[in-house]
């Protein structure tokens, strides 16, 4: 059973339809990017998977569990907050708390979730999460004392403690200076070597082919072409695929 199958999911703002109908599914331990220009709606396909966008269309379903439904009736607060646990989302921008430090970043999530239990297992995982990242000597660091690459780090540290099925990055490297970018990178080369399952919206080609599973290609809000990393990007079938990629070789 795949663990995440998402079905004719559509989505528009005022007359702007900007997803027409995505399906797709993955296994879990599977790595899928997504790449196509800007506006080709890869953000806001992820701003549904995560429920931060209702579809105006469609089904998601997570480990045989139908999560939404757009013919069913709006979700309560509550119940929404807990269909988002499935998915873990890092943001282009880093979006920590100032005012925490970096294990309080981490670990602030699951100890609310928590309702007051002892968190000292919370903390001893969100110092291992840091160590992972390879920020053990950053812990206690606030944001403005960290580099953006570390500030990501943070990010995906924390994406982790409330241990989701899938987790979502969008364009995690596009706010980063290109010498931050490669520390970025090797933390998501690493969790896909461990098999994380993840969804990568990225714009770094060769990242994509080499540490991908599969490739979606996205253009005008609909899957373009779909499938092994390395055949849709050194051989793409569709002519569109193949302008999209040249133009970035320019």
């Amino acid at each position: 059973m795949p663990i995440l199958e998402v079905s004719n999911i559509k989505k528009k703002f005022d007359n702007n339809e900007i997803i027409k109908g995505i399906s797709f599914s993955m296994e879990e331990g599977q790595a899928i990017s997504i790449i196509g220009s800007s506006g080709s709606g890869k953000t806001t396909l992820l701003r549904c998977l995560n429920f931060l966008e209702r579809p105006d269309e469609g089904i998601i379903t997570v480990r045989g569990e139908r999560l939404f439904d757009a013919s069913a009736p709006i979700d309560k607060p509550d119940v929404l907050r807990e269909k988002r646990l499935h998915f873990g989302m890092v943001f282009q921008q880093f979006n920590l708390f100032p005012q925490y430090t970096a294990l309080e970043n981490v670990t602030l999530a699951p100890s609310l979730l928590s309702d007051g239990k002892d968190n000292t297992e919370i903390i001893k995982t969100g110092k291992e999460l840091l160590d992972q990242m390879g920020l053990s000597d950053r812990m206690s660091n606030y944001p403005h004392q960290l580099s953006g690459g570390q500030q990501q780090r943070v990010a995906i540290a924390r994406a982790l403690a409330l241990k989701p099925d899938i987790l979502c990055f969008d364009e995690p490297t596009s706010a980063l200076d290109p010498e931050l970018t490669g520390e970025v990178l090797r933390v998501i080369r690493e969790l896909a070597d461990k098999k994380t399952t993840m969804i990568i919206v990225t714009h770094e080609m060769a990242f994509a082919r080499d540490v991908a599973d599969e490739v979606i290609f996205m253009d005008d809000g609909v899957i373009l072409e779909k499938g092994p990393a390395k055949e849709v990007i050194n051989n793409p079938t569709k002519e569109r695929t193949r302008q999209f990629l040249s133009s970035l070789n320019k």
